[in-house]
């Protein structure tokens, strides 16, 4: 049982942005090592394990507080798919300057009809007792017997966890809308995700700022960090190059160039 916010570091480019690698509603922070490690070149990964059990934080602005305790500001946040609900109230509260957003949603609308049944997942978690195809669905590839504990929640702390955080999400006021706000952000969606559907990806788009850029992976499921690494770290490390301290020296130095 994880009675705190567990957090691995990773080490890596010490001049990068540290950056929180938030993983969804069942799935566990260490489903994003291979893409951590391949961004220890850019950037400061950090892996972050939710707590478990009836103590747990229940809802995602409940656990964004949790997360902030333990990690305080950090420069920018990677979350998968309910992760993008805490990501987006660490951001409304100025905890980040960057969010990407893989596969995610910061409002159950952005998911569209389905998301009125998102509390479902939690008794799918429990009674479903979700193992090696579950992880397959949500990957859209084959998940080898000891990675499924990445991607589904196969512990019975970690299914009622699952359970009670599911049943909260509905109980909080969404996060507000990062439009207005002075926030990178980036969208990431596999065109093979069956929980949140590639359609979700513009509702998402139109409440974070204009511009954001959006990517879509041809063959990625659910959690395209796990199953897509290699893609992923490729869209993701210019992003975090512009989000190190350098790369926003750089920027500030050729805008007053460009004025001058």
């Amino acid at each position: 049982m994880r009675r705190t916010v567990d957090l691995t570091d990773l080490g890596g480019n010490d001049e990068g942005p540290r950056v929180l690698l938030l993983p969804g509603l069942g799935a566990r922070g260490s489903g994003f090592r291979e893409l951590a490690l391949r961004l220890t070149d850019v950037a400061r990964p950090v892996l972050v394990e939710y707590p478990e059990g009836e103590h747990a934080a229940c809802g995602a602005r409940a656990l964004a507080e949790q997360v902030l305790r333990v990690t305080g500001n950090v420069d920018a946040v990677v979350a998968s798919s309910f992760g993008g609900m805490v990501a987006a109230h660490l951001a409304a509260g100025g905890a980040t300057r960057g969010v990407a957003f893989l596969g995610a949603f910061t409002r159950t609308a952005h998911v569209g009809p389905r998301g009125r049944l998102i509390a479902m997942m939690g008794p799918i978690a429990v009674l479903g007792r979700p193992g090696r195809v579950a992880a397959s669905l949500a990957a859209w590839r084959p998940v080898p017997s000891d990675q499924v504990a990445d991607v589904v929640p196969t512990t019975a702390m970690e299914r009622m966890t699952t359970l009670r955080r599911a049943f909260a999400i509905h109980t909080e006021p969404p996060p507000p809308d990062l439009r207005p706000l002075k926030v990178s952000c980036l969208c990431i969606q596999g065109d093979r995700d069956v929980l949140v559907p590639p359609s979700s990806l513009e509702r998402l788009a139109a409440s974070l700022p204009e511009g954001t850029p959006r990517h879509v992976l041809r063959g990625a499921g659910h959690v395209p960090y796990f199953s897509h690494p290699e893609d992923c770290a490729r869209l993701l490390t210019p992003w975090l190059q512009a989000l190190a301290p350098a790369g926003l020296a750089a920027l500030a130095a050729s805008d007053v160039g460009s004025a001058a």
